[in-house]
């Protein structure tokens, strides 16, 4: 089952729905990750409802499209956008990192349906997507594998030994999305909480990709219609793996949060609750402040 036919309007609808419940599910949590998240979520939305071949009601379809949060720890993100597409009850989002949830805070593929990997350590969930895509070309298996990194995680190793592997093997059904927010978790040596010093200069990152001898794109990644153009000619790319390298705000959305390192991980208060889902075109009375 391909995409559901939504216009862009109310794919932007549902991103801020998505923005607003993943901050009402750390709230209730009181731990839980932010930043990452509200970076990542036009893009999560752009798949999920535009181009993976899914069956919500059929979550181990075996011809599925498989895709892999290699950045695990913006978990909500994931499961906030599973709940829209109809994996499991929005009510379900409440019970996020709580103890016995299937929603834990890093994915858990044992727990919860929809998920393909299990991942927390970060460029392992990578490195598994090479596996998974080597493995459907072995059983002549049609379906693309898609497995979101963030930038701060192109610093490990593993990320470039596991696109040194994919090159090798041809992998054109493997698709690699790098949410570049361009900040980590503590910012930079003399950098201020709202600085955006970013970690790769102009263009190294895709050249980097580049030099590993994948196909490489770059895309504005809070346009959805601009994301899905590049998923959906990054499924059809013959000869080598693809990556995306799609351009994000951390804490996109929210004024106070949008490019501040802070809020990598941080439960808002009562104040900063209530702005943020007037931001998000909600009133504050909805927050449960």
């Amino acid at each position: 089952m391909m995409a559901v036919e939504l216009s862009t309007a109310k794919l932007e609808d549902l991103a801020r729905t998505a923005r607003r419940e993943i901050i009402n599910a750390v709230v209730v949590a009181k731990a839980g990750h932010l930043g990452g998240p509200l970076s990542a979520i036009d893009i999560l939305v752009a798949l999920y409802f535009r181009v993976l071949n899914i069956r919500p009601l059929d979550p181990t379809w075996p011809d599925r499209d498989r895709f892999i949060l290699s950045k695990g720890h913006s978990s909500i993100a994931l499961y906030t956008t599973l709940a829209l597409r109809g994996f499991f009850p929005l009510e379900e989002l409440s019970t996020f990192d709580a103890m016995g949830s299937r929603l834990q805070g890093h994915p858990d593929m044992n727990l919860l349906p929809g998920l393909d990997m299990s991942t927390g350590s970060l460029g392992l969930g990578f490195s598994a997507g090479v596996g998974v895509a080597l493995g459907a070309k072995l059983a002549e298996k049609n379906f693309t594998t898609f497995v979101m990194v963030g930038d701060g995680e192109c610093n490990e190793g593993i990320i470039w030994e596991g696109a040194h592997v994919a090159q090798r093997y041809a992998l054109d059904n493997l698709v690699v999305i790098v949410d570049e927010n361009n900040l980590q978790q503590f910012g930079w040596r003399g950098q201020t909480a709202t600085d955006r010093l970013p970690p790769y200069s102009d263009k190294q990152l895709a050249h980097r990709w580049e030099a590993f001898g994948w196909q490489v794109s770059e895309v504005d990644g809070h346009d959805i219609d601009e994301v899905t153009h590049a998923l959906t000619r990054a499924r059809g790319a013959s000869g080598s793996p693809v990556a995306v390298i799609a351009h994000t705000t951390k804490g996109k959305g929210v004024s106070f949060m949008e490019g501040n390192f802070r809020w990598h991980s941080r439960v808002p208060t009562v104040d900063e609750i209530n702005q943020a889902m007037v931001e998000l075109g909600a009133p504050p009375s909805l927050t449960g402040a």
